[in-house]
């Protein structure tokens, strides 16, 4: 490393020689993202996507890594990033189970990527051990774990996992010790619209996905509580040993709301364990007006809940929630002598890393923290019962629209419903029609797409074919938004 005349050294950046003081790429980068990225994709007059297909971008961008690159090339490569990904914070950006960007949740997305540490010890993470575990105890409160524990995790997924491994250990403690080779046949029972996670976990902790039972619902999402009565009873005739009940909080697809406590009767006649995966959902326990969905949660025995959903946070921020105190540690710990020594000079009960089944374990709680002490309870309150109104407003459009049509009415903010175009319109519904109304939604998509306009994902649903399923978590959309969408698909589609 090179010095100057008066001793001060001039650092490489990226093979360059330039003063340590100027940090020219980044102070270049971060113009960029402000500009090009996060302002630029609060437009509503912008794209939400300039769509190129995979070997398009494969030959567009430079992919090679073999040589050095100038920070001027590197400019021009982080400008075709912001330029060809998605804009997940644009208003009309609604094809997935979150959307939109808060300046202080990425500001303190930025802050968490330049102190870059891991909170497995206070000792090496002080501020975001006790700034986690402050925002944790508020989201217990909120759920009714008063006296509880929690740890933040990567994804939805992985939290209802802990649920699985968490309810296994409780009822057969000697798990961790032995492994499944004694243990009766486990099974666990979900909704038949719960979400697919729990297949993966069931796979992935050894039971099996022949042990994972699904539970009828209704035509509104909800799960069947009578029907889970009557598959917990034939399981134990099978010689199966059911121990974890998974109902939801706001599906995956219709938004439905599980009758949590008529679950939590059931749970508690034959002494299952009860995690509601409230990933989705769940953040309507912060509104006043919107809590009475999760009515029962407190009867629960966990709780999967995603701030990075609804509540807008950066992804990923994710917890996994428990009315039981000391059981994520008794379930996780590994003792490892080289990170957890019992003999540090400081309250070593603020190590949190033992009852979390990751090692390294990124910080996912100042992003959110930071969000909510901005807003306040009042704030986000508000800002949730915005999406519960648009949502409502949309749906009150899509009914007295010709050419639209609810499938369900929404209990989230999830609004899902077909768009018949006028050739379609007016005529007989038999199978035939439904064939060709189940191509609909897929033209459009694409026309949306290549047009950059908006984003709204499609799917089928059991006998129903392919209809939108418009997600409505963007904390900064408005009404008018809401008219755009139908009007937007009424032009994309109309003509078909």
């Amino acid at each position: 490393m090179s010095h100057s005349a008066n001793g001060v050294s001039n650092g490489h950046f990226n093979g360059h020689s330039q003063p340590e003081s100027q940090h020219q790429f980044l102070d270049e980068l971060y113009k960029m993202m402000v500009k090009d990225g996060y302002d630029a994709m609060k437009n509503r007059d912008s794209k939400v996507v300039e769509f190129k297909h995979p070997k398009e971008l494969e030959a567009m961008l430079d992919m090679t890594l073999d040589k050095q690159t100038s920070d001027d090339r590197l400019l021009q490569i982080c400008q075709d990033v912001i330029r060809y990904s998605v804009k997940t914070g644009h208003p009309h950006f609604f094809n997935q189970l979150f959307g939109g960007l808060d300046e202080y949740s990425l500001g303190g997305a930025w802050l968490t990527e330049t102190l870059n540490t891991s909170v497995y010890t206070f000792e090496v993470s002080p501020v975001f051990t006790v700034m986690e575990k402050a925002l944790l105890q508020k989201m217990l409160n909120l759920i009714g774990f008063n006296d509880g524990d929690a740890i933040f995790c990567p994804g939805g997924s992985i939290a209802n996992m802990y649920a699985l491994n968490v309810a296994r250990y409780k009822r057969f403690p000697d798990v961790k010790r032995t492994g499944v080779y004694g243990l009766p046949r486990l099974c666990v029972l979900t909704s038949e619209k719960g979400h697919y996670s729990m297949k993966k976990g069931m796979a992935f902790l050894g039971l099996g996905l022949e042990n994972l039972i699904s539970v009828k619902s209704d035509d509104k999402g909800k799960m069947d509580v009578k029907d889970l009565e009557e598959k917990i009873l034939q399981a134990q005739s099978e010689g199966k040993v059911p121990y974890l009940v998974n109902a939801t909080a706001g599906t995956t697809v219709f938004g439905a709301y599980d009758p949590l406590d008529k679950i939590a009767d059931i749970c508690e006649k034959y002494g299952l364990w009860m995690h509601v995966d409230g990933a989705w959902g769940g953040s309507a326990l912060i509104s006043k007006n919107q809590r009475g969905l999760m009515k029962g949660i407190e009867r629960a025995d966990s709780m999967t809940w995603n701030p990075h959903k609804m509540m807008g946070a950066p992804l990923q921020s994710s917890a996994f929630l428990t009315r039981h105190k000391n059981l994520l540690p008794a379930c996780h710990s590994a003792n490892a002598a080289y990170l957890f020594q019992q003999d540090k000079f400081y309250d070593v009960s603020y190590d949190t890393g033992d009852k979390s089944i990751q090692c390294g374990r990124k910080n996912d709680s100042l992003k959110l923290w930071l969000m909510w002490k901005a807003k306040g309870d009042e704030g986000f309150e508000k800002d949730i019962d915005n999406l519960f109104d648009c949502s409502r407003y949309l749906a009150s459009l899509v009914r007295d629209r010709e050419g639209f049509e609810l499938v369900v009415e929404p209990e989230c903010t999830n609004v899902c419903f077909w768009y018949i175009p006028v050739s379609m319109r007016n005529q007989k519904r038999d199978a035939d029609w439904w064939q060709r109304l189940g191509k609909v939604a897929p033209q459009i998509k694409e026309g949306m797409t290549r047009d950059g306009t908006m984003l709204i994902g499609y799917q089928p649903d059991g006998d129903r074919v392919n209809f939108f399923r418009m997600i409505v978590s963007n904390l900064d959309i408005n009404k008018s938004d809401m008219e755009f969408v139908v009007d937007e698909i009424d032009r994309l589609g109309k003509d078909l």
